[in-house]
């Protein structure tokens, strides 16, 4: 039997098994979805056993492919630490911080925050991955990084967390949409509008936020469409098909053909925290934690003339 490349086929299984999505999986190793299908179908042949079971909805184990899974879930994450730490020797590095962020957290505050750590950390391997606030929530878990930037509040034994963030939400309209030239809009005059919002896979912590606060004023969240991509659903709402709710701080980044409208209720606010795994984390971890800490001081302390 051969065993071409079967340290990457197994890591890709691996991924595979913890999303139970090829769509997820494939944006984590930066794949193509039909790629990562290759690579699972290759593995199953090489050892003669069905590994998932795949439908046009779900993806699910077999009792054969968890069994796998547990036995290769160690000795595949110990081999990427040896190759990482081998491949820092050799470019010359002294440590790696592993960080993760979610959508909201992509534009501004990760590169602002990442763009100061190389500053006062040169020597330290970045790692940066696009993971959903929920999938952080297991990669920390399951040791996969470091820190992750995700949505608050977020409170667990195991875990700390710190704040990064906390601003106020906005409605994003087409240019041309009634809306765009108020001043501001009231929950109430929210909830008569249809809604296009992120789908519960990608999404399910930000949704879970929006029903919050429209359940807090007995109001319910009219969804028209859904969509996975956050460009995607820009581009819904430019074409006039329904109305979305993103964070202030992405106003500048939404183009042209959108306008952002503030929310008259100061409960229509999103925080973004910074979350790791309780115990003692890497040298490289604190460094950037006490950036962040030190960053909150400064805000905290900063006080505008009148």
């Amino acid at each position: 039997m051969r065993w071409d490349g079967s340290i990457e086929l197994a890591q890709s299984f691996v991924v595979v098994a913890e999303e139970l999505s090829f769509r997820r999986g494939a944006e984590r190793l930066n794949l193509d979805q039909s790629a990562l299908t290759r690579r699972i179908q290759k593995l199953e042949h090489q050892l003669g056993f069905k590994l998932l079971e795949r439908t046009t909805r779900e993806v699910a184990l077999t009792p054969a492919g968890r069994s796998f899974y547990e036995a290769n879930l160690g000795l595949i994450r110990e081999y990427g630490r040896a190759v990482e730490s081998a491949r820092f020797v050799a470019e010359g590095k002294t440590g790696e911080l592993r960080l993760a962020y979610m959508s909201f957290a992509a534009t501004l505050q990760m590169p602002r925050l990442v763009s100061r750590y190389r500053a006062l950390c040169p020597h330290v391997a970045l790692k940066l991955s696009y993971i959903r606030t929920q999938g952080q929530k297991l990669a920390l878990a399951n040791g996969e990084i470091d820190l992750g930037l995700m949505i608050g509040p977020f409170e667990h034994p195991d875990f700390e967390t710190l704040k990064v963030a906390n601003e106020p939400l906005c409605l994003i309209t087409s240019r041309d949409h009634p809306i765009a030239q108020a001043r501001s809009i009231s929950p109430r005059e929210l909830a008569e509008h249809e809604f296009v919002v992120g789908d519960m896979t990608e999404w399910q912590a930000y949704r879970w936020r929006l029903t919050d606060l429209f359940s807090s004023e007995g109001l319910t969240m009219k969804v028209a469409l859904e969509a996975s991509n956050p460009m995607a659903l820009l581009g819904l709402v430019a074409a006039g098909l329904g109305v979305t709710i993103y964070p202030e701080s992405l106003a500048g980044f939404v183009g042209e053909r959108l306008a952002f409208t503030p929310i008259d209720d100061p409960r229509f606010r999103l925080e973004t925290i910074l979350a790791w795994k309780r115990g003692t984390p890497s040298e490289a971890a604190r460094t950037f934690v006490e950036l962040v800490r030190k960053e909150n001081k400064a805000t905290a302390d900063y006080r505008p003339k009148a």
